[in-house]
């Protein structure tokens, strides 16, 4: 299964994304190109409707010290339900639909997370620092929300500028 990855502002990004009810071998081939793209892609987190699948999965590979994202630091969340948010953080955000933007973002520092696993298992989560803002940033792509529609009115205008540029200068390299 090839993916690729969706970038703002294409619509699909703003689409809702709808549970997951089959935990069979699509899936798990799903769950598996994901890693492998958000991996290529040098992300720590990815949601499906990043690679045009609206369902309710994500999926969190935070490096260890020495950078690497083994295999079996990824964590698999499907049809997640935050049902604890506690505490304030702010972290400088990125994100693989809107390329070479970074913003500080508030987020809640505490969070419980209960989802399923790739094969429908009932999971809980609980994470604080970077675990708990990655799950709330890819938390949002499943309802349509990118990490720029938190900013403030200044600072999307900032950015909206800023991308309106770096498209143009795309457009002049390419011709």
């Amino acid at each position: 299964m090839i993916l690729n990855i969706v970038e703002y502002p294409n619509k699909k990004l703003k689409e809702k994304s709808k549970p997951v009810d089959k935990f069979d071998q699509q899936l798990h081939k799903l769950l598996d190109a994901m890693y492998t793209v958000m991996i290529e892609s040098r992300g720590i987190g990815l949601a499906a409707i990043q690679v045009s699948h609206a369902k309710q999965i994500l999926i969190i590979n935070l490096p260890t010290e020495d950078d690497e994202q083994p295999v079996d630091n990824l964590i698999e969340i499907i049809n997640p339900v935050i049902t604890h948010k506690s505490g304030e953080t702010t972290y400088q955000e990125g994100c693989l639909s809107v390329p070479s933007f970074y913003e500080d973002i508030v987020r809640f520092e505490f969070i419980t997370v209960n989802y399923q696993d790739r094969f429908g298992n009932t999971k809980s989560l609980e994470a604080d620092g970077l675990l708990s803002i990655a799950i709330q940033h890819e938390y949002d792509h499943l309802n349509g929300i990118l990490f720029i529609d938190k900013l403030s009115y200044s600072r999307r205008k900032k950015f909206e500028k800023e991308f309106k540029r770096m498209q143009k200068e795309k457009k002049n390299a390419n011709n």
